[in-house]
């Protein structure tokens, strides 16, 4: 089955950056688009708002006039479109199921808005079982250019890392850029303790040859399955968060996996992708585990 590129719009400028940017990538991997609208009917009373038949149709009008525009963009592209009336998180945790990516805008720099209010951005990055990349409203083409990177965040075991890693280098492939794999690493709290233990750490040569073979180990089969995708190893001590931020300048995408967890007070995602969604200037990918 071929998987469509997804994208959530609401009418806001972030979604609509959303849209125009799914639009490309489905071009450059050769699949169709779907885009997508999650709808509730909102009766108002001082404010006139309509009937739920105007409400529809506002809203259907709202994304064929979206969908026009990219089919005038790209005429080759097969192009659909959905009015899904139903509650955002589970309207979108839905279509994600059955797409190769659900694309979204996102504000950053604070709560993620437009479709994403509140925790919902939280719960559809942990419901959805497909990467779910957000994009700014400043995002343009032009941010895709020889020179700007896509960026990956590699943790732990090769097996941890894969299907983010899997995403980075075919998004790298179809789009002729280099893959950064970065790995981000700390020195263990015994070592703050044990002043003894860290002067036999540094004689040994310190952590950092264990955390480069670690690395090159967890490349190793993404190399030989994409020969032709350059790749820059960069190994940083710091916070995963903190080292993936100081090269986002330069990165077209950054793609990190999910690590995410439910909670009694409602779905969390790992600090890691909280704090590069809220704070690279670029699209960012959240790919869920393999």
């Amino acid at each position: 089955m071929t998987r469509p590129i997804t994208a959530g719009i609401d009418g806001t400028e972030e979604s609509l950056a959303a849209l125009t940017w799914a639009a490309r990538e489905a071009v450059r991997r050769g699949l169709p688009l779907r885009v997508v609208h999650a709808w509730r009917f909102e009766a108002g009373d001082a404010v006139d708002v309509g009937d739920r038949a105007t409400q529809e149709r506002w809203v259907r009008d709202s994304v064929g006039g979206a969908a026009r525009t990219v089919r005038e963009r790209h005429p080759e592209l097969d192009v659909t479109t959905d009015v899904l009336e139903g509650d955002a998180v589970e309207t979108l945790t839905g279509v994600a199921a059955d797409a190769e990516m659900l694309v979204l805008g996102s504000r950053g720099h604070g709560p993620i808005m437009g479709f994403l209010v509140g925790s919902v951005g939280q719960q559809v990055i942990v419901g959805a079982g497909r990467p779910v990349v957000f994009v700014r409203a400043g995002d343009r083409p032009s941010n895709e250019v020889a020179g700007h990177e896509i960026v990956v965040g590699q943790q732990g075991d090769p097996e941890d890392s894969a299907a983010a890693l899997a995403f980075a280098f075919e998004t790298a492939s179809r789009r002729g850029a280099t893959v950064r794999a970065v790995r981000a690493w700390t020195l263990p709290p015994v070592f703050a303790y044990s002043p003894a233990s860290l002067q036999l750490l540094d004689e040994a040569g310190g952590l950092e040859p264990y955390e480069r073979k670690a690395l090159a180990a967890a490349l190793a089969p993404w190399r030989e399955r994409y020969p032709g995708v350059h790749v820059v190893e960069h190994v940083e001590m710091g916070s995963a968060g903190q080292v993936l931020l100081s090269v986002a300048g330069t990165a077209q995408l950054m793609v990190v996996g999910r690590r995410a967890r439910r909670t009694a007070v409602g779905a969390r995602i790992g600090s890691v992708a909280h704090g590069v969604l809220h704070h690279a200037g670029c699209p960012v990918a959240v790919v869920p585990p393999a």
